[in-house]
């Protein structure tokens, strides 16, 4: 019986042999590319994912703002500023204090109310371009991409 008979009639295969339309070593071993379309991003999604990229950076901008303000005032920058000031002034009676204006609490009150806003706004703005999306989406037919696998 030869091989090929064996094969037609369910016996067992000789080594080495492989099925037909299997792809040989070098064709398995080269990378794929696939071609797909992103045709609909939803909307529910886009909103939780920017609200909690949009959180976490708030979160470093608080942290940002409150590090980089206790760097200045370990350097001396604000009482040198209070000196300069206090120099080109020189006003006896009602002394400039820089401090007044850039306290500590004060700064960090106002970075954590532009991190709240920023919150609002990237969240509101990422679910509103995933319906702009999804328009555009359904008269053009989405974006494209190719994928590769390596």
């Amino acid at each position: 019986m030869s091989p090929t008979q064996s094969l037609s009639q369910g016996g067992a295969r000789p080594a080495g042999a492989r099925p037909a339309g299997a792809p040989s070593a070098a064709q398995a071993a080269r990378a794929r590319r696939v071609k797909l379309t992103v045709s609909r991003v939803d909307p529910w999604s886009a909103m939780k994912m920017s609200f909690l990229i949009s959180v976490a950076l708030g979160i470093a901008g608080v942290v940002m703002v409150a590090v980089l303000w206790m760097i200045l005032s370990g350097m001396g920058v604000f009482s040198e500023v209070n000196r300069l000031v206090g120099t080109i002034i020189s006003d006896s009676e009602n002394p400039f204090d820089i401090m007044d204006f850039l306290g500590f609490g004060r700064v960090l009150s106002l970075s954590i109310v532009i991190g709240v806003i920023d919150v609002i706004l990237l969240t509101a703005l990422s679910t509103l371009g995933a319906f702009l999306y999804n328009i555009c989406s359904a008269l053009v037919g989405g974006l494209q991409l190719t994928l590769t696998d390596d």
